[in-house]
């Protein structure tokens, strides 16, 4: 898989841990910033990320911010995004199975390394259930979003 990986600058520390877990499960990463600890504004990695999701260029995304709501409010905006805030690996794998989420969002600020390494691992490692309640929990996601687009 690629997976495109976004921070802002609170979250450019977690970054490198990140990379190197999806590297090591044998993944492409398409790492679109932030490089540096300057103020940067989150939505402009946010929509990157998620342009490369939604255009099949990558097939996750992952964003780490302080707290990562930013982030996956953000994400949220983006037509086709089923972005999840995860803090655990229970609700990491929980987003797979259930909800089919394509973007990943963390919290550098609320984790440390080690967990959010694990949640990447349960998350990348994790595919969609599938079933008949799943599908049509997320076909009513869709549905939402396709009406609001038209409005």
């Amino acid at each position: 898989m690629k997976i495109a990986v976004g921070t802002d600058h609170a979250g450019i520390r977690l970054k490198e841990d990140i990379i190197a877990v999806i590297e090591g499960m044998g993944h492409q990463v398409a790492d679109v910033g932030c490089g540096c600890t300057d103020s940067v504004d989150y939505p402009d990695y946010a929509l990157p990320v998620c342009d490369l999701v939604t255009k099949g260029e990558a097939d996750r995304g992952i964003l780490i911010c302080g707290t990562g709501i930013g982030m996956s409010i953000a994400a949220n905006k983006v037509p086709g995004i089923r972005c999840a805030l995860v803090h655990d690996v229970f609700s990491a794998i929980a987003t797979r199975e259930h909800n089919d989420s394509n973007v990943l969002a963390m919290g550098e600020r609320v984790i440390g390394p080690g967990l959010a390494q694990e949640i990447v691992k349960a998350w990348l490692g994790t595919e969609f259930s599938g079933g008949e309640r799943h599908v049509g929990r997320v076909n009513k996601i869709k549905a939402i979003e396709e009406r609001y687009l038209h409005n």
